[in-house]
């Protein structure tokens, strides 16, 4: 196996294996679920199905509907091929030549508890003349806890100080700036980090998406644990479709991901896995 595909080979494998660890985190979850207003639904289990892209590669979806999460997809792709003219000029590299390899995964999270943040994150690795790594970890709470952030907020710094102390200041501005609703001049949540366009070293950019994986792994699960069982009621309940819709508005107006897999051919459902499973807007 030449170099090349080497890395490919082992970018693949570290999304699956991320997204088994993950899927087990809340399945545990679901099973440690002690509260009363869910406790009539019995724990979840994730259920996957696999799809081929006509282009050539594909996906596994991996989607989840328990007591704790009302809907959380964690999802992997590997897809390669051909990118449609238009949208080549739009990723580096591939103005003069539109063939491309891209290897991703992504998560989003939305439990049931209205005091449970909802979460996402996306790490991914791009191929096409250029080499590059792109990921964000962010939090989006309905009821925002100063004790979340700086937990969530904290362990990305470390992940990043581990690499360069300058990439947590910008890749946080990065962040702010990027899930930003211009039309309802306000923030989608409270923020995480994003990077995007990461050329350079293979293996210390491959092992800094890795560390940003680890981190969330680590303090995701802690989060939704503190909030699963705590009582709430319809106002709350309410309140939680209603800014649901803000993460729609973003994921379908903005997202850089939402646009690159509808271009690129990929599964529909899976490009929208995302989405929330009820939402409401007053």
């Amino acid at each position: 196996m030449d170099a090349e595909l080497a890395r490919k080979d082992a970018v693949r494998r570290w999304f699956e294996e991320l997204r088994d660890r993950l899927c087990a985190a809340f399945e545990e979850l679901e099973d440690r679920y002690a509260g009363a207003e869910l406790a009539h639904l019995p724990p979840g289990r994730f259920e996957r199905r696999s799809w081929k892209r006509p282009g050539g590669g594909g996906g596994v979806m991996a989607l989840m509907r328990g007591r704790v999460f009302e809907k959380v997809g964690v999802n992997v792709s590997t897809v390669h091929g051909t990118l449609p003219p238009g949208f080549a000029r739009e990723i580096p590299g591939a103005a003069e030549d539109p063939s491309f390899w891209a290897s991703g995964l992504s998560l989003v999270a939305h439990p049931r508890n209205p005091y449970a943040p909802p979460a996402h994150l996306n790490t991914r690795h791009i191929r096409t003349r250029k080499s590059w790594f792109g990921g964000a970890a962010d939090l989006n709470p309905i009821y925002p806890d100063p004790a979340d952030t700086e937990r969530f907020h904290r362990r990305l710094k470390e992940a990043c100080d581990a690499f360069d102390p300058a990439w947590y200041p910008r890749f946080k501005r990065w962040c702010d700036e990027y899930f930003y609703l211009p039309h309802r001049k306000e923030p989608r949540g409270v923020g995480g980090i994003f990077y995007d366009d990461l050329e350079g070293d293979f293996d210390r950019l491959f092992a800094f998406t890795r560390a940003v994986g680890e981190a969330f792994l680590e303090v995701y699960p802690t989060l939704v644990a503190r909030h699963m069982d705590r009582p709430f009621g319809e106002e709350e309940r309410r309140f939680q479709l209603e800014r649901r819709g803000r993460y729609v508005e973003f994921n379908l107006l903005f997202d850089r991901g939402t646009r690159f897999g509808i271009m690129t051919g990929g599964h529909p459902d899976a490009v929208l896995m995302s989405l929330p499973p009820l939402v409401a807007w007053p």
